[in-house]
This record gives C-alpha cells, sequence and structure tokens, in this order.
C-alpha cells in the first residue's frame, strides 16, 4: 500500500439496467445473497448470519493492512461497524446491498485513519445487525448503499434509541433522488420528526483535520470505473434511474445531516459520492489513488470520524 503525507491523504428495462451496470461498474452479480448467503465483489459467499469482522473475509483487490495495537488496549479503539441490513426488492435496481466495497475499504480506511491520527483503531472491523445488543457498544455505524435500505420492523425502535442516545449512522455511496427517496423514507421511520439539513463547507467537519477548502462537488468520489475515466472526461458522477422512467445525471454531492436538540449529528449522509471505493481500490490505479483516496475520500472520511468522535 502507498503511504501519502498527512497533508495530501485526504424486457427493454432490463437490458437497460444490464447495460447501466457494465457501464457504470455497477457491482450487481449476486451481490444480494441467496437466504442467508451472499457474496462479496471477490466472488466469496459470506454467511450473513455468523460473519463477525471484516478481517475474517479475503480481499478481492489488492490486499489489506494489518496492524495490532498495544497489549491491554485491545478494546480501547475505534471500531469500523459496518451494518448487515436488508434491501428492498422494489428499491432502485442499481442500489445495492451492505456488503459493497467489503471488506477492503472498512480495513483500509481504518488503518488509514489511526496512521494520520492519534485514534487508535481496531484491526478487525465488525459487521453486526441492528438488532445485536452490541449496538450500543459502538459510537459510529456505517451503511453503503442504502438507496434502497429496509428496515424490519423491529429494527427501527432499536435504531432510534442508539440514535437519541449518543450514536451516529452514516449512510454512503447511493445515488440520483430515486435512491435517496428509498434511504429518507426508512429514516423517517425512525426519527419521524426531524429532517436532513444540508452541511455547509464552513462547517467545522471540513476543517478538523484536514482543512478542505474546495467547492463540495471537488469532493465527489464515484465508481472506479468512471474514476478512471475521468482522467480524460472529467465526468465524476454516475448516471441511475429515475423512479418514473428515464436516467438521472447524479451532479450534484450533498453531505446531509439530521441533528439533534443540541446540535449534534446522529444521521451523516454523504449522497452522490462513493467514498467506499476511494477506501477500497486505492491500490488499483494510480490516477485514482491520487486524485480520489487522496484528495477526497481519505480527508473526508478521516474529518468524519475525528469530528463526531470529538462532538
Amino acid at each position: 500500500m502507498r503511504t501519502p503525507s498527512k497533508s495530501v491523504v485526504i424486457g427493454t428495462v432490463v437490458v437497460l439496467v444490464a447495460c447501466f451496470c457494465a457501464a457504470q461498474g455497477w457491482r450487481g452479480r449476486n451481490r444480494f445473497g441467496n437466504g442467508p448467503m451472499i457474496r462479496t465483489e471477490g466472488g466469496e459467499w459470506v454467511d450473513q448470519t455468523k460473519v463477525r469482522t471484516a478481517r475474517e473475509i479475503a480481499s478481492h483487490s489488492t490486499g489489506t493492512p494489518e496492524w495490532t495495537n498495544a497489549p491491554g488496549f485491545e478494546k480501547d479503539t475505534f471500531t469500523f461497524v459496518r451494518i448487515i441490513r436488508d434491501r428492498d426488492p422494489d428499491g432502485s435496481p442499481t442500489a445495492g446491498s451492505w456488503i459493497t466495497d467489503f471488506p477492503d475499504s472498512d480495513l483500509n480506511f481504518s488503518y488509514r485513519l489511526q496512521q494520520v491520527t492519534s485514534i487508535k483503531v481496531d484491526p478487525d472491523g465488525r459487521t453486526i445487525r441492528l438488532t445485536d445488543p452490541d449496538l450500543l457498544n459502538y459510537p459510529w455505524i456505517y451503511m453503503v448503499e442504502p438507496g434502497a435500505l429496509l428496515l424490519r420492523d423491529e429494527e427501527v425502535p432499536l435504531l432510534r434509541k442508539y440514535l437519541l442516545n449518543g450514536g451516529v449512522l452514516m449512510a454512503d455511496d447511493f445515488w440520483g433522488e430515486w435512491q435517496w427517496e428509498g434511504f429518507a423514507e426508512q429514516i423517517k421511520r425512525v426519527l419521524p420528526g426531524r429532517n436532513f439539513v444540508e452541511l455547509p463547507m464552513e462547517h467545522p467537519l471540513f476543517h478538523c483535520v484536514f482543512d478542505i477548502r474546495v467547492p463540495k462537488n471537488k469532493l465527489q468520489t464515484p465508481n472506479i470505473r468512471q474514476g478512471i475515466r475521468s482522467e480524460y472526461d472529467g465526468v465524476t458522477w454516475e448516471n441511475h434511474p429515475r423512479r418514473d422512467g428515464g436516467w438521472e445525471a447524479c451532479t450534484e454531492m450533498h453531505v446531509r445531516a439530521i441533528l439533534d436538540d443540541k446540535g449534534r449529528i446522529m444521521v451523516l449522509a454523504t449522497h452522490n459520492c462513493d467514498n467506499g471505493d476511494s477506501w477500497e481500490r486505492e491500490g488499483e490505479s494510480d490516477f485514482f489513488f491520487h486524485e480520489f483516496s487522496e484528495k477526497r475520500g481519505y480527508p473526508l472520511g478521516i474529518n468524519i470520524i475525528f469530528y463526531l468522535m470529538t462532538h
């Protein structure tokens, strides 16, 4: 793995969807699973009822780093916690499952976080469902591709309790209004009296570790295939289907949050952006690494964690 300096790290419908998936690098092959089994992008079958950590699953990219923490401090760490969750079969056909980018994004990001901050990070990561009693032991949880999120009835009050008692949910890698609506509708079940607000670039979250002084769209990361093409066409966004037909160019990146009564962030959503690929795929392309991992995904992600853990 490269080690950049801290200052730098930072029918017809079926055919159309199939073409889109190939063009955009959409990773849909068997990833929705079959019963308890679901497949990583590397083709490894994972039992959703038994998997507990990212470390136990093989890398499908360029390998993942290994590290240890001082003896006696193994539990005094930040843990990248990925939520195992259901997918609405009636949601956007390009919205993926919980296993996207797993395990590489979790472990690569965890390594970079402890590399450039004073935060000690669990070297294994964690995967849990919202019904797991361990949920309340972790201050931060992560959902990837939640554009077709479907919460079980029993999960709704558990997530509400978690968020109201100091926990934070981060949602990443979902695109277009159909996917945004699918996610927001589910979160409205959890926090019915609260709405998302757009965080301006002046917000201290963007300036706490890395002083990010660029327009928000300059933080946008697409999937790696489009990211590599962007060196030639300048396109850093993806195209996804609309609920009422047609396609949407998802050009505008958003960082939205739901706040509690004291202004604390409870839910943070990076919409029209794929930070996960910038972490997962950092070793696959020199251009992608320098343009998206270093300049965008890592600085934003590290700032998010540092800010949330200190506020």
